[in-house]
């Protein structure tokens, strides 16, 4: 018996058959295949769709302690609940990639130039990324800092939004330190801000915008991933739980930005994107919801 494809069959029925064109699905289509992911994604497991499980690159966490207290974040979950890594380094020999530190904030520790220096001595051909809030950053420290990626937190464009999200009045530190880096050219620099509509996505342009200005080189726009813990928090601020969990509302949040700055997204994320046609990218939603971050690399003594 002859098989037909259903265009053929729907001939057969005397019936033309016609794609349903979707705009903005191809648009969102288009912005897919032709973004990438962040330098700081480069070399994660993560880009590797054939590994099963695969983990972030090592991390030397310094502290779990922040002078932050943002309403999404993980790493006030893990230290509530008792899963915040120790000091130390999480990871394997010969790394390609480090980053300092993935929970609580790293200028807080006394510890960040030696542990910089330390690593650059230990691991000479690793790239050294730092994550931090930018709020204790000075010209003073950064002289003495060696990293090659630098990404800075700010998920709001005042004072006032940014004082709601981290409960700390540390903006203009924050604008602050972004400036520093933008100056610096021998870094790779990026904003990291995170995708919570309801609460700061009509701030994502300003934000792009702004750091823009300042010299920073990309924006690394990340989805929410939202812990139990938090819910409450959000929902007070005003969350759209149901836009949070779209890929459609965080690729036209992507889109906006990438009209000021070289706006990038998770690459973990990306590579499983870039398969999916339009009309699948317009619909898909991701699962946002998690009870306790992990780390999944085991400690190893320097």
């Amino acid at each position: 018996m002859k098989k037909y494809s259903w265009e053929e069959f729907a001939r057969l029925m005397g019936i033309e058959p016609q794609v349903l064109e979707n705009k903005e699905a191809r648009l969102l289509k288009k912005f897919v295949d032709e973004i990438t992911w962040p330098t700081h994604c480069n070399y994660c497991q993560g880009l590797d769709l054939s590994n099963p499980n695969p983990v972030h690159h090592p991390s030397y966490e310094l502290t779990p302690a922040c002078n932050h207290d943002c309403i999404f974040c993980y790493s006030n979950v893990a230290v509530k609940l008792g899963k915040a890594p120790k000091p130390g380094y999480y990871g394997w020999d010969n790394p390609k990639a480090i980053t300092v530190s993935q929970y609580g904030e790293p200028l807080l520790s006394p510890r960040i130039v030696e542990v910089n220096k330390m690593l650059r001595e230990r691991f000479p051909e690793a790239r050294l990324d730092l994550q931090t809030n930018g709020s204790l950053l000075t010209r003073e420290l950064w002289e003495k800092l060696d990293f090659d990626v630098v990404m800075i937190s700010l998920d709001a464009a005042t004072r006032e939004k940014h004082r709601m999200i981290t409960n700390a009045d540390t903006f203009d530190a924050v604008v602050n330190a972004l400036k520093i880096v933008g100056e610096d050219k021998s870094v790779v620099s990026a904003v990291r801000t995170i995708f919570m509509p309801g609460i700061n996505d009509k701030d994502i342009p300003k934000i792009a915008e702004l750091a823009a200005s300042l010299g920073i080189d990309e924006m690394f726009l990340q989805p929410l991933t939202i812990h139990e813990l938090n819910v409450e928090r959000l929902r007070k601020a005003g969350l759209d739980f149901e836009r949070a969990e779209s890929v459609r509302e965080f690729l036209k949040a992507a889109m906006e930005a990438k009209k000021y700055i070289d706006v990038r997204i998770s690459g973990c994320l990306l590579v499983q994107l870039k398969p999916m046609d339009p009309l699948t990218l317009f619909s898909v939603r991701r699962v946002a919801r998690e009870v306790a971050p992990l780390v999944k690399r085991s400690k190893l003594e320097l």
